[in-house]
């Protein structure tokens, strides 16, 4: 029988590496060039992966789209003990307001635990960014909350647009970074800062290089969902956020979200699972003009 194995989500580590983690403690780092593969058995079912460590009480059946893999009530319970929640406003630890870019017209305004440094944006596929203030939990989310106001600035953008923009982004640092810039001026200029919230200056980081994005062909679609009986293999050739960008063959570069991985066993694919057997979905291209 084949071995089998459990993905518990990938993880960006402290030197900006991603890793794929699995169930038992084991850690697949992921060096641009690795081949990746594996399979969905046939007769296989996804099931809810829990909640905040602890299985799920009733083994539920998720859907395979489900980027999140849970039912929903773990998705309520892991929810209502996040930060995103606000459940936890006497959480002491200090905090970051960060504006994250992902591409033209695509600017997001965040927070992140000062402790963690730069992960949430590598966790979210942010191409480049800059901190905007430091300060308490609550400080930093009403700063959060004035430039959703004032600005229009979001506080979310799908993963579906940030993968769209990926193969096209200006070629210059100065480029990508040029709307941090713009935007990070107009909101520092704002009234209402609140006292505990101290600015922090413009310095755009770009994560281009630490993903691999713009060195190879920009990928042609994105793996819908997985499904039993099938598999995928390919060679990693950038990894941004969640997503893996495969280069499969006979078909060109797949992105591949590693949360659409966790609650399905998978095995090691067979020879007949050379490409990519899951449903893909093409990414439409807009045209350069009216016909």
């Amino acid at each position: 029988m084949a071995q089998v194995w459990k993905c518990s989500g990938l993880r960006w580590s402290a030197d900006g590496g991603p890793v794929l983690e699995w169930s038992g403690g084991r850690r697949s780092a992921l060096p641009r060039g690795k081949r990746i593969a594996f399979a969905v058995p046939e007769g296989g079912v996804r099931r809810c992966v829990g909640a905040r460590g602890h299985a799920c009480a009733v083994g539920a059946v998720v859907p395979g789209r489900s980027t999140g893999a849970r039912c929903e009530e773990c998705a309520r319970l892991d929810r209502a003990h996040s930060v995103a929640a606000d459940t936890i406003a006497d959480d002491p630890r200090p905090y970051r307001v960060y504006l994250a870019w992902f591409g033209p017209g695509m600017v997001k305004v965040g927070i992140t635990a000062v402790e963690r440094g730069p992960a949430r944006l590598l966790e979210q596929g942010a191409v480049c960014f800059s901190w905007l203030g430091t300060g308490p939990l609550m400080a930093a989310r009403r700063t959060e909350e004035l430039l959703r106001a004032a600005l229009r600035v979001p506080d979310r953008i799908a993963y579906a647009e940030k993968r769209l923009v990926r193969a096209a982004l200006p070629a210059t640092r100065e480029e990508r970074a040029a709307e941090v810039r713009e935007l990070h001026a107009r909101a520092v200029a704002l009234a209402g800062w609140p006292e505990s919230l101290r600015p922090e200056p413009c310095e755009v980081a770009d994560h281009t290089g630490v993903f691999g994005i713009g060195e190879g062909p920009g990928a042609c679609g994105e793996v819908v969902e997985l499904v039993p009986g099938a598999g995928v293999g390919g060679e990693l050739v950038a990894a941004a956020g969640p997503d893996l960008h495969l280069a499969v063959g006979g078909r060109g570069v797949v992105v591949l979200d590693t949360r659409l991985m966790t609650g399905w066993e998978l095995v090691p694919p067979g020879q007949a699972d050379a490409g990519c057997g899951f449903p893909v979905r093409e990414f439409r291209r807009e045209p350069d003009g009216l016909f």
